[in-house]
């Protein structure tokens, strides 16, 4: 006698992969506006190398590999934010450049366990300034990489392809 099979669609158990929790909720993804974030794209002459060098940080929950960013801020303009989020979570100073390099789309886990859509405005960076202490210190791992390096830990697909690209302004 064969043993009974599981019907798929009565299965109780909590989907395992990122794709099998998103096809739970599909409203959630198509249904309403993306949340707006801002982004620092921070990046170094490379130290005997030429080039460059992208720092990257990782997320203090999930633990993958990032860039800082982070909500819109009361009476800061775009860039003024991302200048903001590279110095509370990576310790980095550097002036903004005003316009976007770019954009990326990703989920964001919140946490109440909703999940929203999120459009990042990406800027540039060049980090003038680097110190040890700040807001989110021991809270993440930094690491200053070459563009190859940096866009093979980040899990964003569209924001592989920022780095992969980016190509600093000249003043």
């Amino acid at each position: 006698m064969k043993p009974a099979r599981k019907d798929p669609k009565r299965s109780t158990a909590k989907p395992r992969t990122l794709l099998q929790q998103l096809a739970q909720m599909p409203d959630k993804l198509f249904g309403g506006e993306f949340r707006q974030q801002y982004a620092a794209l921070c990046y170094r002459q490379a130290a005997g190398r030429g080039g460059i060098e992208i720092l990257v940080i990782t997320s203090r929950e999930s633990g993958r590999w990032v860039i800082p960013k982070g909500w819109p801020m009361r009476r800061k303009k775009p860039h003024e934010a991302a200048e903001i989020e590279a110095w509370q979570e990576a310790g980095v100073r550097g002036r903004a450049k005003k316009k976007p390099v770019g954009r990326y789309t990703y989920l964001k886990w919140l946490d109440d366990g909703d999940v929203a859509p999120c459009m990042v405005e990406v800027y540039e960076i060049e980090v003038t300034e680097i110190d040890a202490k700040f807001k989110e210190h021991g809270q993440r791992e930094l690491a200053w990489l070459s563009r190859e390096e940096a866009a093979y830990r980040v899990r964003e697909v569209e924001l592989k392809s920022l780095i992969i690209d980016f190509k600093p302004k000249r003043k």
